[in-house]
Parts: C-alpha cells; structure tokens; sequence
C-alpha cells in the first residue's frame, strides 16, 4: 500500500476506542434510564464497521420497542444525544432492543426483495409505506441485491422508499 492511500485508509477508518467509549457511555446512560423505570435488563456493547451497537438484552414485562419501533427510535435518539453531550461529536450509535432491529432486518430484507420482484414483473414504479432512515437503507440495499434502483421521497418523518423498474 503506498503512503497516500495508508493515509487515506488512516482517515477513513472508524477509530475503535472512540466507538467503544460511546458504546460505554451509552451504557452507562441506559443502564441509569433502566434504574429508574425499575426495569430489567442487560446490556450488551458491539461495534460495527463505524458504529457503536448497543443491546438491552434480557427485557422482561416491558414493552421498550413501542409501536412500529416508536419507543425504540425515541430511545435511541435520547442516548445519541446523551453521548453527544459528553464527547461533543455526533454520534451514530444504533440501539436494539430484545433482537427487534434484527428481526425488522429480516423482514426488510424479505419485503425488498419482494417489491423489486414485483416491480420486476410489472415494469411499474411501486410505493413503500413511510419507513426511517434504518429501515430504508436496509429496503434500499435489498433492492439494489435484486438488480433494481430505488429512491427516498418526501419528508421526514413520512419519506419512503419508491422502487423503480429497470
């Protein structure tokens, strides 16, 4: 590898011990939010090419995922902002909670792969549901696997993802 592209490599690469500290901090956070709900729960801490992932594991009575991934999302965005606060970067740090973000994973997967079939075989443009950016991109990968192209329109929190023939 020459020195400009080590350099580049260098710039691009996530740095791990920042990850693992916001993966730390937001630990710390729901762990102190869990405290005072007087909820169960474990925590588990991962990165993921550049983001840290955090798990609450072990969840038991409570429905801490919400509506379509409502709680979820709320959750997530108030332990960005906790970590922001002490770091002072924007962080992007996914948060999942009893296997929900895997298990939409899939489905997401199965729901692309599907529309970019039938997009396939009708020629015609086809709509999604409003969807958040996590979900998109996952809708957005599927469709890209089956040799289609997509496209996000509208505005948060309604913008969806619109498949398109070839």
């Amino acid at each position: 590898m020459s020195e400009a592209q080590q350099e580049t490599a260098t710039k691009t690469a996530p740095d791990l011990s920042a990850l693992e500290q916001e993966g730390e901090i937001a630990a710390d956070y729901l762990e102190g939010l869990l405290d005072i709900a007087d909820i169960d729960g474990d925590i588990d801490m991962d990165v993921e090419g550049d983001r840290a992932v955090v798990s609450v594991v072990d969840v038991k009575g409570v429905d801490l995922v919400g509506a379509n991934g409502e709680v979820l999302e709320a959750l997530q965005e108030l332990t960005r902002l906790a970590v922001h606060r002490q770091t002072g970067e924007r962080s992007r740090l996914m948060l999942d909670i009893a296997g929900y973000r895997e298990r939409r994973r899939t489905e997401l997967k199965e729901l692309g792969a599907k529309v970019a079939a039938d997009v396939k075989r009708s020629g015609e443009p086809k709509a999604l549901r409003p969807m958040t950016p996590f979900e998109r991109k996952i809708v957005h990968d599927a469709v890209a696997a089956a040799g289609l192209r997509s496209e996000s329109e509208g505005e948060e929190p309604r913008r969806f993802v619109v498949v398109l023939p070839a």
